[in-house]
């Protein structure tokens, strides 16, 4: 089975929501519906549990199984009884987390708009993609998946949308999974933005490869172009993960950030132990600073592909994934 999870005053330029290029999707018809597997399950009577898991296998027959077996850890080959009184636990366990999700997403409509809006772009652009048609939302372990798409449904991990400030997402268990540089993206409003990022990455899967540092950055920061095409109205330091200070100042420093990559030689490196510090979550980029964020190299990547697109404007999307990553950067010409 093939996953995949994401893991969160603006100026005019640091939101997308002032591009006079965007497209209108209204006229494009995407059906999508949402189910909520949370309510469902703690709904459930505790003391009858064993036909309350024959009736969700029924109503979710793909998902329970992934439920249990993947984001609880469950073996599935385990006795019913036992299984009954694991989920008991969880459910238990777990109530207040339901009972905040209930405040929180008491309605979910919005964010199925905001979805649904966001896979209207999808289909303009890549008009052959098959659309997911369904949304599931759940509750699973704090330090556990969050939001995953699979085989044409997004699940949707409530547990991980209830606020920066949700108490739980302070306490240590949490934080060895997800510190706190994460866990501010652990808001309702990210929920779009890390569905579409799951789109964009079953779309152009990121492959475990020996590939120089520049062609990394290159590679995400297309990802992150594209992205902001299919959320145009969403605001830049959210598709990236950074908080808005953070990305107003990585443009404010613009030049310094790329100084470190072209004045250490960093751009041909291969070397996983340097490129890790620069492409991927991080909290800081210690060369720039303990308020810096981390992932610098893919906001590098993301400009000189900026640059690309501003001198070949006629550019289609899907030429521009495919194109060559050092190509690329030659003609963008990138010098801030």
């Amino acid at each position: 089975m093939r996953l995949l999870f994401s893991l969160m005053v603006v100026v005019s330029l640091l939101s997308a929501c002032n591009n006079s290029k965007i497209p209108n999707v209204d006229n494009i018809t995407i059906q999508l519906s949402t189910q909520r597997f949370e309510r469902d399950l703690f709904r459930a009577d505790t003391n009858q549990l064993q036909p309350a898991i024959a009736s969700l296998e029924r109503q979710y027959p793909v998902f329970t199984q992934t439920f249990l077996g993947t984001i609880l850890n469950v073996d599935t080959s385990w006795r019913a009884d036992s299984l009954s009184g694991y989920v008991k636990n969880f459910i238990t366990s777990y109530r207040n987390v339901f009972d905040s999700s209930e405040k929180v997403f008491a309605d979910f409509k919005t964010f199925e708009a905001e979805i649904k809006k966001g896979l209207q772009y999808v289909s303009y652009y890549f008009p052959s993609y098959k659309i997911p048609a369904k949304i599931i939302t759940y509750i699973g372990p704090l330090d556990g998946f969050g939001d995953i798409l699979d085989e044409g449904v997004f699940y949707i991990g409530l547990h991980q949308h209830l606020g920066n400030n949700f108490s739980s997402y302070k306490t240590v268990w949490v934080q060895e999974t997800y510190p706190e540089y994460i866990t501010q993206r652990f808001g309702p409003d990210y929920i779009a933005v890390n569905a579409l990022k799951n789109i964009v990455l079953d779309m152009y899967p990121e492959k475990a490869e020996d590939k120089s540092l520049l062609i990394q950055m290159v590679e995400k920061g297309r990802r992150l172009y594209l992205l902001n095409k299919f959320l145009p109205r969403t605001a830049e330091y959210k598709l990236i993960g950074y908080s808005e200070k953070q990305l107003k100042e990585c443009y404010d420093h613009e030049s310094n950030i790329w100084n470190l990559f072209v004045q250490n030689n960093f751009l041909q490196t291969i070397d996983y132990n340097v490129i890790k510090n620069y492409v991927g979550e991080g909290p800081k980029t210690p060369e720039l600073g303990d308020a810096s964020p981390g992932n610098i190299g893919s906001f590098a990547g993301w400009q000189i592909v900026k640059k690309f697109m501003d001198k070949n404007p006629k550019t289609e999307l899907r030429s521009l994934m495919q194109m060559d990553p050092e190509q690329l950067f030659q003609q963008a010409k990138y010098k801030p």
